[in-house]
C-alpha cells in the first residue's frame, strides 16, 4: 500500500510517503516540506489505495461466503447477480435525486437494497423442490443479473450528461474519487462483517457436507443460509457503493486462498480478506499507470484478469459436467 501510495503520475520516494503517512496517522515526526507533496499523498492517493484495499476484501470475502452457501464453485457476487443489483440500486438514487432522498434513501443504501433484491430473486429462482440446486443458481444469477443490467442501461439512456458521467462510475469501477469521510463505514462494514462471518466459521465448514449431513449436526441450513445472504448483500452493497461496480473479485481470491491453505473457513476468510485487499490494490496501481496520464476503470481490468480464470474454473471443474 505504501508501495501504490507512492507511484502515479508523480512518483514519491517510499521514504517520504512512509513520513507523510506516520505523521497524519500518528501525528509524530515532522510534516513534508512540500505541501504539494503532502496533498498528493495524504489527500489523493491514500484514501483511494485504503478504500482500494477495503473494497478487495468486501468482495473476496463475498465471494468466499457465497460459495460455500450455495455449495458452488462458480458463485460470487457478479455471478449471483448481486453487483449488478447493487449497481442498480445505486444508479436509480443517483438519477432520481429528489424523490430518493425524500424517502430517507442514499446512494449506498440504494445499492444495499438492490443487492438484497438481486439475492433473494437469485436463491428463489435456483431452488428445486424446496432445495438448492448448485448449476441452478449460478443460471438463475446470470439471468438475474442481465436483467438488472439491462434495467441499469434503460436509466442510463433516460439520464442527463450530468448524471450519466455519475452513472458510468457505477457501472465501471473505480477508486479515483476516494475521500477519507467515506471510509470509517466501509471500513467498519467490513471488517466487522469478516470477523462475523470468521466467527461462522465451524458452521460454513459443516455446510460444506450437504444439507442432510449439516441437519444432522444440529446447524440450522435455511437460516444459516438467510444470515449469509445479508450479510453477502451488505458486503456488496457497501462496496459497490463508493467504488462502483467491480466483477470477478469474489470468484478469483477465494480459490487461489483455497488452493494454498484448504476449505478451513476459519483460516479462509481472514486470508481472503488480506489477498483480496492486496489483489485490488495492485489492480488500482495498474489502473493508473498502464495508460499515464488516463486512468483505466477497475472493472475492465478486473474483467480482463477474471473472465479466463473463470474458464479455467469451468474446466477444472468436474462437477459441472
Amino acid at each position: 500500500m505504501i508501495v501504490a501510495i507512492g507511484v502515479g503520475a508523480v512518483n514519491v520516494p517510499v521514504g517520504d510517503v512512509w513520513h507523510i503517512v506516520v505523521h497524519h496517522v500518528t501525528g509524530s515526526g515532522t510534516a513534508s516540506s512540500d505541501p504539494a507533496l503532502d496533498q498528493i499523498v495524504w489527500n489523493f492517493r491514500a484514501p483511494r489505495v485504503v478504500l482500494a484495499a477495503l473494497a478487495g476484501a468486501g468482495l473476496a470475502v463475498s465471494g468466499a461466503v457465497l460459495q460455500s452457501a450455495v455449495s458452488n464453485p462458480l458463485a460470487d457476487p457478479t455471478v449471483l447477480g448481486f453487483s449488478y443489483g447493487a449497481t442498480l440500486g445505486a444508479v436509480l438514487a443517483i438519477t432520481l435525486g429528489g424523490s430518493v432522498a425524500a424517502a430517507g434513501l442514499g446512494v449506498s443504501t440504494a445499492a444495499f437494497l438492490g443487492a438484497m433484491v438481486a439475492g433473494a430473486l437469485v436463491f428463489a429462482l435456483g431452488q428445486r423442490r424446496g432445495r438448492m440446486a448448485p448449476t441452478r443458481l449460478v443460471l438463475a444469477g446470470v439471468a438475474v443479473g442481465y436483467v438488472f443490467l439491462s434495467a441499469t442501461s434503460f436509466v442510463q439512456l433516460h439520464a442527463s450528461p450530468n448524471e450519466l458521467r455519475t452513472v458510468l462510475f457505477w457501472t465501471l469501477g473505480s477508486v479515483a474519487g476516494a475521500q477519507w469521510d467515506q471510509l470509517p463505514t466501509v471500513a467498519v462494514v467490513v471488517i466487522a462483517t469478516t470477523v462475523l462471518l470468521t466467527l461462522f466459521g465451524r458452521r460454513l465448514n459443516v455446510l460444506l457436507a450437504g444439507d442432510e449431513s449439516a441437519t444432522a449436526l444440529g446447524v440450522d441450513v435455511h437460516r444459516l443460509r438467510l444470515v449469509l445472504l445479508v450479510l453477502s448483500a451488505l458486503l456488496t452493497g457497501t462496496v459497490i457503493a463508493v467504488a462502483g461496480g467491480i466483477g470477478f473479485v469474489g470468484l478469483m481470491i477465494p480459490h487461489l486462498v483455497r488452493l494454498s491453505t484448504g476449505a478451513d473457513h476459519r483460516r479462509l476468510l481472514p486470508l481472503t480478506a488480506l489477498l483480496g485487499a492486496v489483489y485490488l490494490v495492485l489492480v488500482d496501481l495498474l489502473s493508473r499507470t498502464l495508460d499515464r496520464p488516463n486512468e483505466l476503470p477497475l472493472g475492465i481490468l478486473t474483467a480482463l484478469l477474471g473472465a479466463p480464470f473463470f474458464l479455467w474454473l469451468l474446466r477444472r471443474n468436474k462437477a459441472m459436467d
